[in-house]
């Protein structure tokens, strides 16, 4: 075939653009190797489809027809590509495991700019606590973990990388007896008192976020249950730091620094090194650029 999409694609760039320097800049090509396609098509045509004679190159009447002809096979071209990525995605699915302290509400944002991609891809999100995010990567349950703060396993197929540091900040309700105690708190006093625990069902809790292990407790499922008790004055307890800032600010919650405590963990996104659709690479691209993650994750 004498056509090609290519070559009808630096026609096209030529006219728009208005110069041949022009079009290879916005085609990423050298000047040149447009000249070259160009030449190489009017050859095999047998026709001269460009003006060179003039200081400005134009293009001549059966370049003009060439170029009407051209733009029509290159949006059915198109149409047809947004049709293959229509079928490549029709019926898809994305399932991301999100750990229980990542911060959900930032999302909106990158789900409408998701779907302007992928319109025909559904999203499941389930939240998970402790390593519930790992093993259901590792069971492919998931596809993609968001904020998983264990340790990542070494599975060969599994990747990982760091999102940030998420801060933890010990607090209390003005109204909990811990308000009425001279600072500063000590472990042993705090430890006469109930704690708020985030666990699962299998009866894990986050050890490292209790001042003593045999400290009385009160567990739940979130971190909002959590803040909703802590907020009451049920208990004691650590939150993450985005969390606790506007509580502690309005006076809701009082914040202290336990000596020889700082609760820091690293949040991690991990996937299946093996699934390389093109909506996980996507995510994983967008995500670090998440408006106001930097708030969460120092």
């Amino acid at each position: 075939m004498k056509l090609s999409l290519d070559a009808l694609l630096v026609l096209e760039a030529i006219e728009k653009y208005g110069s041949l320097t022009a079009a290879a800049e916005k085609l990423f090509k050298t000047p040149s190797a447009l000249s070259y396609t160009v030449q190489k098509l009017e050859n095999d045509l047998s026709l001269t489809l460009l003006d060179r004679s003039g200081h400005k190159m134009a293009f001549t009447e059966n370049g003009l027809i060439i170029l009407e002809k051209g733009r029509e096979l290159l949006n059915s071209a198109r149409i047809i590509e947004q049709q293959i990525d229509y079928l490549k995605h029709f019926d898809a699915s994305l399932t991301i495991g999100v750990d229980i302290a990542f911060p959900f509400h930032l999302l909106p944002p990158l789900l409408e700019k998701f779907y302007a991609q992928f319109p025909h891809v559904s999203l499941v999100f389930v939240r998970e606590i402790l390593d519930g995010v790992w093993t259901g990567l590792i069971e492919n349950r998931f596809d993609l973990v968001l904020g998983a703060l264990s340790k990542p396993p070494t599975v060969s197929h599994l990747a990982y990388r760091a999102l940030g540091h998420l801060d933890h900040v010990f607090v209390h309700a003005p109204t909990h007896p811990l308000a009425s105690v001279p600072l500063p708190l000590s472990p042993k006093e705090i430890k006469k008192h109930r704690a708020i625990t985030v666990g699962n069902s299998r009866q894990d809790i986050q050890t490292d976020l209790l001042i003593d292990k045999d400290q009385a407790t009160i567990k739940v499922d979130s971190f909002e249950a959590k803040q909703q008790l802590l907020l009451a004055g049920i208990g004691c307890g650590y939150l993450p730091a985005y969390l606790t800032t506007p509580h502690v600010n309005a006076g809701r919650l009082i914040s202290h620094a336990i000596d020889g405590r700082c609760i820091r963990e690293t949040a991690y996104i991990g996937w299946n090194n093996e699934k390389k659709a093109d909506f996980v690479l996507w995510w994983l691209d967008e995500i670090t650029r998440l408006d106001r993650l930097e708030e969460v994750y120092s």
